[in-house]
């Protein structure tokens, strides 16, 4: 543990939106300069090593936060995911985005968490899987207007959390951090077709969701 560097303070969440507003503060394609940084820490360099870990922890963070509910786990399960990081690291070959392959890493950390915990949500195999009653599996992604009004933050904040596991994880995925379909397909080893599925469906129990909500609101 003493070998991955460590934050002078915890990272804060990024806000929740219905939308993609977090795609623009994330990586893009490396420049020179962040490929020598990624190349000096696969060699074992510890200070390029806190270099990527002071890029990438406050969207590990927040994945792993909204993921789970809880500060103190998500903190515990954001150093497990560097630690991850800190072991592979040399494994990774640039077949993805680094920022792809970390997410990855993470996004395993906290499945494995959510299974040792046992919860009875939807996991993400389960979430992956087609449902013989849709009939033929559909393309969607695109934006959902339900979901980009004015609505209640923490209404939406507790409808995302109240999502099944695998659904919830590919919300955030796309619609909170900003990937495409096809990064999150690589994350987590499914079709791009999948992804637009599932993210559809998570869509749909969300607006189920605030309706619910709504029509509680009205009543007298």
């Amino acid at each position: 543990m003493s070998d991955v560097p460590t934050p002078t303070q915890s990272p804060q969440p990024s806000r929740a939106n219905g939308g993609g507003g977090a795609a623009a503060s994330r990586p893009t394609t490396p420049n020179a300069t962040d490929a020598e940084v990624l190349a000096r820490a696969q060699a074992g360099d510890h200070h390029a090593f806190a270099q990527l870990y002071a890029l990438h922890k406050r969207r590990i963070y927040s994945l792993c936060l909204r993921m789970v509910g809880n500060v103190a786990e998500a903190e515990d399960l954001t150093q497990e995911a560097f630690l991850q990081l800190h072991r592979k690291i040399a494994t990774f070959r640039g077949d993805s985005a680094f920022s792809t392959w970390l997410h990855r890493l993470a996004i395993n950390v906290v499945l494995m968490q959510l299974r040792k915990k046992g919860l009875s949500l939807i996991s993400l195999d389960e979430a992956m899987e087609p449902n013989p009653e849709e009939g033929p599996s559909r393309s969607f992604g695109a934006p959902d207007l339900t979901l980009t009004g004015t609505i209640d933050r923490l209404v939406l904040e507790h409808a995302i959390a109240d999502l099944p596991a695998g659904y919830r994880l590919i919300f955030i995925l796309h619609d909170v951090e900003g990937f495409e379909h096809n990064e999150i397909a690589s994350m987590l080893d499914c079709s791009i077709g999948n992804s637009k599925s599932q993210l559809h469906k998570a869509r749909l129990k969300l607006r189920d969701a605030l309706r619910a909500q709504n029509r509680q609101e009205a009543r007298p």
